[in-house]
Parts: structure tokens; sequence; C-alpha cells
């Protein structure tokens, strides 16, 4: 694929995509997650820059959503998905949805959609989603106690590339390696030349070091499973909780992750916690062991009866001995038993093993003396000894953990992946129950498949509930609507004119995404784009008016295949005119086969304006209940509804006539019943 055809991308960003370990799968599949972890690109532009890879895949020319009114409904539409989603990955991921004139792309949601309708949105897998977020690479590991060794400049770039976290060295011969080992804990020497060389200190030959990056910094796959331990369990609760399908192994998994602390060293091993708090602890230790001694000695003392005779006092004077000399010949058993008790406690405090225990002892050595002292000589040995039984331990099971987690990375991915898409198709499986929604028909759906409509075909709605409506949907009257060609639709003020062209643009764009639509039925045409003008907001200026004109002829010549809903267009210049207008704008859309609904207050004077006869449906008000409009929501085909002061007129000449019977005469401020009759003359 090449990566700067797609739109939006220039050099720069091809080349941080290209970084990626599989952009063409990524982009494919609008996975925003992957693609917003290459250099330099967050997940809103990321989520663009799928959109454009699928316009491309599908080459969908875009520009489906042709006016400001069809992108606010799709942008509404979006957010009411976005509300239903759990994780920040699925509200981007779903700005991958577009509305597409292409069957390809509309065919391929469909698919998608079908299966998300089959998810079941448990409380459960929506608070299990709430811990699952993208996975991250860590690219801060360094690893300073181990380096490579090699004596190939080419050699050594390729090492450099494969293995980062570690130093490389370049050496000369194996006098080079015995340098190097004495400067780090580990040296690795990657050349075959080494092999047999033997060294002093930590040295292992390891020719096939770059193909077993793993084994050599077994850190890597650690700090990866380390840094995303939490979404990963997350991921793993949702599987199981929805019972999906994966490749992983959720129990060594979870038993791998166990073992894991969150900075990447290996936990509950008995073996190297002790030897951790040793190497810790170990000062401390011989410090109270050295008290213990002490304290044990002081004691003797304190209690002991010392006689020494004048000879003796005498000769040990001339030999110039002290207090030493008086131990040991004194005081001796005391001395070995104060020595012996902390050798014990040293021992006991450290929980030292046998070996360790045979260097411990000679911290406190044989020959008496007070205060009792350590030696540093065999301490040192101690520490390093504990230190590198510490490592080599650590070392041995972060291996042994890494090789149980590095197989299972692509699969952990995929896993992670997998939760974060299953929060995708929640989102539309609870947008489709709380809306009543169900799956639309194309005009391709017929027997013979055909990919064509007649040329007037346009939308069918049975049972349809306007989503953007700030009403519970048990509240929502629902509309049964169709429309064939270029209609006007009529309708008194507040009867619903344009909460049901909102419905039939918030259909047309969910059926063109591929997505349920909130109906109990719809068939329609696939449209090439949607033009959706809103109603305009007083006169327009001359300017303004000339604008909106140019705009509907160019729609005129080349709006065939297109839907065109327009509210209250002769609200843009004087009624008179605005007729004309309008008139004029529906025969050509009717000529080049367009599918258009009109709302108008005019649409008498339109109809007999027209040169062809233009379909006239209306939202009838049956009535004035309590002052309030009693209205039938969905449009009667071929039919003019009356006007809100027909109705008011009406209802006074009713009022009128009632009071003439009850009373035998005028009633005193109703007026007589004569003066409406000729006002609803006038409507007739």
């Amino acid at each position: 694929m090449d990566l700067e055809s797609i739109p939006g991308v220039g050099e720069k960003t091809a080349r941080a995509l290209a970084e990626l370990d599989d952009p063409e799968r990524a982009l494919r599949t609008g996975d925003v997650a992957t693609i917003a972890s290459a250099p330099g690109i967050p997940q809103g532009r990321a989520a663009r820059i799928a959109r454009g890879a699928i316009r491309r895949e599908h080459d969908d020319p875009g520009g489906f959503l042709a006016t400001d009114r069809a992108r606010e409904i799709y942008r509404d539409l979006l957010g009411l998905f976005a509300d239903r989603t759990v994780t920040d990955y699925a509200a981007q991921r779903l700005e991958t949805f577009y509305p597409s004139p292409r069957r390809s792309r509309i065919e391929e949601v469909r698919e998608f959609a079908r299966e998300a309708l089959e998810r079941n949105p448990d409380d459960e897998i929506l608070e299990a989603l709430r811990g699952v977020e993208p996975l991250e690479s860590p690219g801060d590991v360094r690893v300073r106690e181990r380096c490579l060794a090699t004596t190939d400049a080419e050699r050594y770039s390729e090492a450099r590339e494969a293995i980062p976290e570690l130093s490389v060295e370049v050496v000369e011969d194996a006098q080079g390696l015995a340098e190097l080992a004495r400067g780090y804990s580990t040296v690795i020497a990657i050349d075959e030349s080494f092999a047999g060389v033997t060294v002093e200190g930590d040295v292992r030959v390891r020719a096939d070091a770059l193909e077993e990056p793993a084994e050599i910094v077994p850190e890597r796959p650690l700090a990866f499973f380390a840094r995303n331990r939490d979404p990963i369990a997350a991921a793993v609760a949702v599987h199981r909780t929805a019972g999906m399908e994966t490749d992983c192994d959720l129990d060594a998994l979870e038993d791998a992750l166990s073992r894991l602390e969150a900075d990447g060293t290996v936990a509950g091993d008995d073996e190297l916690d002790r030897l951790a708090i040793a190497v810790d602890d170990l000062d401390a230790a011989v410090g109270t062991a050295e008290s213990v001694a002490n304290d044990h000695l002081r004691e003797a003392i304190r209690e002991e009866d010392v006689t020494i005779e004048g000879s003796d006092l005498l000769s040990l004077v001339e030999r110039g001995a002290g207090i030493d000399s008086l131990l040991s010949r004194e005081l001796a058993d005391e001395y070995a038993a104060a020595v012996e008790a902390a050798r014990e406690h040293l021992i006991e405090a450290l929980s030292l093993d046998q070996g360790e225990a045979e260097v411990a002892r000679r911290i406190f050595g044989d020959e008496p003396t007070f205060p009792v002292e350590r030696e540093d000589e065999p301490l040192s040995r101690l520490r390093e000894e504990l230190t590198a039984a510490k490592e080599r331990r650590a070392g041995r099971l972060k291996r042994d953990l890494a090789a149980d987690l590095a197989d299972q990375r692509g699969a952990v991915r995929q896993l992670v992946r997998d939760a974060l898409e299953l929060d995708v198709e929640l989102a539309v499986a609870r947008f489709a129950d709380d809306f009543g929604c169900t799956m639309p028909a194309f005009g391709w759906d017929r027997d013979d498949e055909s990919d064509t409509a007649p040329p007037h075909a346009g939308f069918e709605i049975e049972g349809g509930r306007s989503p953007l409506l700030d009403e519970p949907r048990s509240a929502i009257d629902p509309v049964d609507y169709d429309v064939s060609g270029v209609t006007l639709l009529s309708g008194v003020n507040s009867g619903g004119k344009t909460s049901t062209l909102d419905l039939v643009a918030s259909v047309v764009v969910l059926a063109h995404m591929g997505l349920p639509v909130p109906a109990d039925r719809v068939r329609l045409r696939r449209f090439d784009a949607l033009h959706y003008h809103a109603k305009t907001q007083g006169t327009l200026d001359a300017g303004a008016f000339e604008s909106t004109v140019r705009e509907f002829a160019t729609l005129a010549e080349r709006g065939a295949g297109s839907l065109v809903l327009v509210d209250e267009l002769e609200s843009i210049t004087e009624p008179g005119a605005s007729a004309k207008i309008i008139a004029g704008i529906l025969e050509a859309l009717d000529e080049n086969g367009a599918t258009a609904v009109f709302v108008s207050h005019l649409a008498g004077e339109i109809r007999e304006t027209a040169g062809f006869d233009v379909a006239v449906d209306g939202i009838e008000a049956v009535g004035l209940v309590d002052g309030d409009l009693e209205v039938n929501r969905s449009p009667v085909k071929d039919h003019l509804a009356r006007s809100t002061p027909e109705l008011i007129v009406e209802k006074l000449a009713t009022e009128a006539g009632e009071g003439v019977a009850a009373n035998g005469g005028t009633v005193p401020g109703d007026g007589p019943p004569q003066f409406y009759d000729r006002l609803l003359e006038k409507f007739e």
C-alpha cells in the first residue's frame, strides 16, 4: 500500500506509519489504537487517517454529507453512539464510521453491525471494559549491568538495532572481553570466533543472540507486560465474562501476570525474596550480631571474678599485652559463646543456607577482642556471593517468565484489540436497543441483486422514531413515511415537519453508514449524497439569496441520485417569489431523478405554480385539545394539511354555533357564527 496515497497522509506521516508492524492491517481495519502508536500521531488524527484509508480502499469520493445540517445530523448521531461506549478507544474508533455512497463499504459495515446486534451489553461486561485501554510499547528499557560484544563493525550496527536495550561494545580479542567483564556483570559475545574462549567473569558466547532477543534481554517482554498488566488483566476478564474466543491461554497468562511486579521484576519466588532481603539487610544484621556478641561478653565479664596474681600481671604488662590477652586467658569460653551467638543471629536473621553460613561465620573471628568487631574481607565476600546469587536467580526467573510471556505477545495484542472492538460492537447494540432499531433494506436487496433502483425510488419508513428528539422513546409517536421522487410536505406549526425531516435524515445517514436505523422497517435506495437545508432564520439579503439560488442551481444540475431535504425555503424572500422559485427548483430536481422533500407552508401555491404534478403530503392536525394541537405525526399521502389558523377559526365557529343552539341567540363576547363561517370559506 502506498501510504502517501491515503488522503491526509504526507511524507512525514507515511514514515511514521511505516514504523508499525503491520500498517496495512491497521489502516484496513480502522485500528485507531495501533495507528495512534505511530510516532507523533494522536488518536484523533489516527481516526481521520483510518477513515481516509477506508475511503481509498472503497474508491469513495467523499462528500456524502453535502450541507452543514447534514453534517450536524451525522455528528449528533455519532455522539449518541459515543455516549454508549466505555473506552476512549471505542469513541475514537466510531469516528471511522461514516455515510458512504459505495455499496462495498456499506456492506462491510453492515456485516459488522449484524454481528454487533447479536451482542448482549451485560453490565458485568461493561464494568470489565472500564479497565481496558490500548497497549503501550515501553521505549525506555535500559539494562546497564549487561552488554553485547563483537569484533565486527557491521555486526555492531545490527546489534544496536536488534537489541537497543543493551550497550554494544567493540573489542579486538579475548583480552578486550576480560576488560569488559570487569565493568559489567555479564558480557555476551555475539561472534562465533569467541567460542571456547575462557575469560574470568560472567562472559557468555551467543552467536544467535540477535535472533533470540527475549533470552538476552528478558526485560523487553517483561517491561511490555508490566506496563500493560492492568489493561491485559481487564481484557482477560472481558473475554471470560463475554465468553469470547481467543488464542491466548488465559489461565497461563493470568498466572504469568501474577508473577510480574509493576516494575518488571519477578514476584512470588521465596528464594529470590530471601536473597533480596539478605542483601538489603546484611549491614544491619551484622551490626545487630556485633551487639549480640558484645552484650553477651560484657555480661560475662561483669559476672566473672577474675583473679590475677602480681607476677602474672607483671608478665602481661612486660609483654605489652592488653585486654585481648586477658580475654584469651581468662574468658576464652565466654568469648567463644559470645561469637557463636553473633554468628547464629546473623545466619538466622538472614536465613542463610549452608554455604552462605560458612562465609558468614568468618565475619566474626576466633581471636578474642573486645569489643567484638566484624572482619571486612569475609563480609565483602558474603555480600558479593549474596548479590551474585540474587542476580543469577532473578535472571533465571526473568528468562523463564519472559519465555512464558514472549510467545503470547502477539496473541495478547489481539486479545486487547478484541476487547476494545467489543466495546464498539456493544455501543451499536446499545444504540439499537435504546432506539428500537432494525437493519434497513437497500434497493440492491431485490431478488435480482441489482445495484440500481428506479429513477424515482426513494425511501420507506415504518414506525420511525427520531433519535434526535429530547424525549424518551416511549413518549415519541412512531412515524410512517415514504417518498418517491419530489414531494412537498405541508402541515401545521409545531406539527412535527422538521422532526420528520430529521428522522429521514437520520435514517438515511445511518443506513449509508451501514448501521441499524431507528424504525420498525426501512427500505431505501442508495443515495449519492444528502443535501439537508435547515430553516433559514429571517429573509436573506440580496447576496445571500443569490448564493442560495446558485447552490440549488448546482444541485439541480448534478444532484441526480441525491436526497434533498429542505425546511421552509420560502423564508429566504417574499412569499410570492418563494413559491415560484421553489416550484422551479422542484421541476429541475424531478427532471434529474433526485429524491426530495420540501417542507413548506406554501405547498398549495407551489403546486399550482409547478410545471408538473408535484406530490403534496400533509402532517394533519386532527384538532385542538385544551389549546394544544392533536396531530397525526405520520404524513398523509396526497393531502394538503390544514394550517393552525384554520383549525383555530374552525374551533371558534364550532363553539359559536354550539352557543347559539344552547341559548337561542348570540352569546355576548363570542361573536356571530356567520363571521367565523366566512373566515373558514377563505381557507377552501
